[in-house]
């Protein structure tokens, strides 16, 4: 097959990648090229299947089975797990059951009902759960099958005269059909298709999206890039003969604020507008600000448009039924001070307030006109996108990658409005159809039958130290428990290399949007020094662009400095241990105030004092004297900050084993200091070891005190199992009967 060039789209089929690959693995590669290009589809978006010959496990008899991709699976990341198996036979048998139903058709429960058919037909035990798409592919004869949600198709989908611009587009190879929401009926009407158009290529789905088929694979695969590639073109040359960017959405009304004023009114404005939207589950935020969503915002039409809703019912089951756009008044200003841009945030405020209750209010009176009777109880009225001329756009979700999806939705939305504005006039789905989705009961049983979110989740914890020691130790473990968290460190490389850790463990999500630093994953590594507070400042400022908000911030860095031979330590290593250990606790806390306050939202702040605070001993005067000044900035502070943060802390003891504080030099002279035998040939785990097995026999408990043991208890003072403790000094020492409340 000649190599065909494209413009639109990416031809990505590599013959030597598919070779030795079997007929399930290609589906997956097909899959996963076609996940691959946002131009295509959308995260979890869109499914391909093919009809194969397997060996049947019970008779050893050849079987035909439906490979396809899998409820709530994504093209992109699939593997073969993702995708679910089924007798074709079987499920073409299905069709009886159907007809035997009564009061059957479009949306009604007999129709619902199959879905808990599906099992039924399941080939090899495969676990995986069917889509509600699988009767179109089943139903369609051909082997190959592929469905998605490219934004040029859409845009013939979601433009008025759809029909006519389909038969304009792709002559008899693709069939127009109008909406039908996914399903059997809509299996059975391709069925139709096919039979009726025997030479159809594929069937345009109004308001929904593109499926082709082919009963070669690569032809299939090669099929779909050609459709969207026809339908990019004829977009892209009305959009030309429109004026092209210039004249986009009616043209522009605003100018783009500076990216670094942008930035500005983002990291001001967005832990307010958290806790706004937050008042019943909180939500991770991503911004997006490219050149695409800045067209957009700052059009004319802008407004009009973003109130008509979005058309693919992908989109709109997390962007909801449409996006809040905040109108402003054109401004022309080219000084951006400081004082310009707290008036701008103030503006913005005000607006968006006004914003939040009259969505509040159309949302109701949605679900309220919509509603049928059986409906789940209406969701949070709260908008999952907002839209900020001269800034750009706003995505919220329950993590980091729910709002990074919703992000990539909606920019496929305004792409999908692009097209349809240049061919012709955009229209959206129906509300009644857009709330048949979004409360439909099948969609509503998934949501019931997802796990219970995990202790932590929607937290945004800040890890102060977190590039090794106990600070990395707390990084992992609130991780584990559902947070977000940021490793900040004065070391960036340490920093980043803990938030590596958690990422590769954990994945970055599967949305492919976000601006800048908010195109991050569930961990982020940044450098600060505690001690400046404009780095402070900044740092700060970047949690809120990266995720929104913060929710917590533990601070577990700090410095020890041992006296010299003499029993001395130098005035400025005495500055230096309490301008770490004490003053820089502080300024965390006085600048994470701020963003606190504004965002209305209880949080915690956890410091890390040392059981060395109450015991004297010679040789760490400054680091002892420190740390008994934090543990009393922890009950000063516990007061300023109440009641929206609980200030607690958490004082180790001789944590030796992955400690920063315990370089080879401290641990040797802890070791000689203490007669303690050691080779200097010993390594640093050797020598760590020995020292760690001699403070656990000072202990009670006789065991070492590991930065997992410090962990454990940062993460109870960060959940709600101690929320009713406040101003303490948690002890994780192994109990030294020296440091015992006086």
């Amino acid at each position: 097959m000649a190599k065909t060039k494209y413009k639109y789209v990416n031809d990505l089929w590599k013959g030597s990648e598919v070779k030795g690959l079997d007929a399930a693995e290609r589906l997956i590669y097909r899959s996963n090229l076609l996940g691959s290009d946002q131009r295509i589809t959308n995260t979890g978006g869109g499914n391909t299947s093919s009809k194969l010959i397997e060996t049947d496990p019970l008779t050893g008899e050849a079987v035909e089975v439906l490979w396809v991709k899998g409820s709530g699976g994504d093209l992109r990341t699939s593997k073969k797990e993702n995708f679910a198996s089924l007798y074709q036979e079987k499920l073409i048998a299905l069709q009886g059951v159907y007809a035997g139903k009564k009061k059957r058709g479009p949306k009604s429960p007999a129709e619902d009902e199959m879905v808990g058919m599906y099992p039924h037909c399941t080939f090899n035990l495969n676990p995986r759960a069917s889509s509600i798409d699988t009767p179109l592919h089943s139903f369609v004869p051909a082997k190959h099958v592929d469905h998605t949600h490219p934004n040029a198709p859409i845009a013939i989908c979601a433009s008025k005269n759809s029909k006519r611009i389909t038969k304009a587009v792709y002559g008899d190879d693709i069939i127009w059909t109008p909406w039908l929401r996914p399903g059997f009926e809509l299996g059975l009407e391709l069925q139709a298709i096919t039979q009726k158009h025997p030479n159809a290529k594929g069937v345009m789905l109004g308001q929904h999206g593109l499926i082709n088929w082919d009963d070669d694979e690569k032809k299939c695969y090669k099929l779909s890039l050609d459709l969207i590639e026809k339908a990019s073109a004829y977009i892209e040359k009305a959009y030309r003969k429109k004026g092209g960017d210039k004249k986009a959405f009616g043209g522009q009304k605003h100018l783009a604020l500076p990216e670094k004023v942008r930035r500005q009114v983002f990291a001001k404005l967005l832990p307010w507008l958290r806790g706004q939207v937050s008042q019943q589950k909180r939500f991770i935020g991503t911004i997006q600000d490219d050149a695409t969503i800045l067209r957009f915002v700052n059009s004319k039409d802008a407004g009009r448009l973003a109130e008509l809703g979005t058309s693919c019912p992908d989109h709109f089951l997390r962007t909801k039924i449409k996006p809040l756009y905040v109108p402003l008044a054109a401004h022309k200003n080219r000084d951006f001070s400081g004082d310009w841009v707290e008036r701008f945030v103030t503006t913005l405020k005000k607006n968006i307030i006004a914003g939040l209750k009259q969505y509040k209010k159309d949302y109701a009176t949605y679900y309220k006109n919509c509603k049928r009777p059986g409906s789940p109880a209406m969701r949070d009225a709260n908008p999952t996108v907002m839209l900020i001329p001269g800034c750009g756009m706003i995505a919220w979700g329950k993590n980091k990658s729910e709002s990074r999806v919703t992000a990539e939705f909606y920019n496929c939305a305004v792409e999908v409005m692009r097209g349809a504005e240049a061919i012709d006039k955009y229209i959206a789905l129906p509300q009644q159809e857009a709330f048949d989705i979004e409360y439909w009961a099948l969609e509503e049983a998934k949501l019931q039958r997802m796990p219970a979110e995990s202790e932590l989740a929607r937290q945004v914890i800040v890890v102060i130290g977190a590039g090794s020691g106990i600070g990395r130790e707390v990084a992992h473990r609130v991780v584990r428990d559902g947070a977000h968290v940021v490793c900040v460190d004065m070391n960036l490389a340490a920093a980043q290399a803990t938030a590596k850790e958690i990422t590769d463990q954990y994945g970055v999500g599967i949305g492919v949007a976000g601006s800048g630093i908010s195109n991050c994953g569930p961990a982020l590594g940044l450098a600060c020094n505690i001690t400046d507070r404009a780095s402070v400042r900044a740092m700060l400022d970047d949690v809120a662009l990266a995720y929104g908000g913060f929710d917590s911030i533990c601070v577990t860095a700090g410095v020890f400095w041992p006296s010299d031979t003499t029993g001395h330590i130098p005035d400025d290593k005495w500055d230096f241990t309490f301008g770490v250990n004490v003053k820089g606790s502080y300024i965390v806390a006085d600048e994470a105030a701020n963003t606190w306050r504004e965002q209305g939202l209880a949080g915690n702040l956890i410091l890390t004092t040392s059981a060395n605070a109450v015991v004297a001993k010679p040789g760490s005067i400054a680091y002892d004297t420190s740390k008994a000044a934090a543990n009393h900035l922890v009950r000063e502070l516990a007061i300023e900050l109440a009641p929206i943060v609980r200030v607690n802390a958490v004082a180790p003891a001789t944590v030796v084993q992955g400690s920063s504080m315990f370089p080879r030099d401290r641990v040797i002279g802890s070791l000689a200091k203490y007669k303690i035998k050691y080779s200097a040939k010993d390594s640093d785990d050797t020598l760590r070891a020995k020292l760690a097995k001699f403070y656990a026999s000072r202990t009670l408990t006789n065991d070492p005190i590991t930065p997992e043991d410090q962990a454990e208890a940062f993460y109870l003072l960060l959940t709600k199992r101690l929320n009713k403790t406040c101003g303490q000094v948690i002890s994780v020492d192994g109990g030294l009967h020296e440091a015992f409340l006086r």
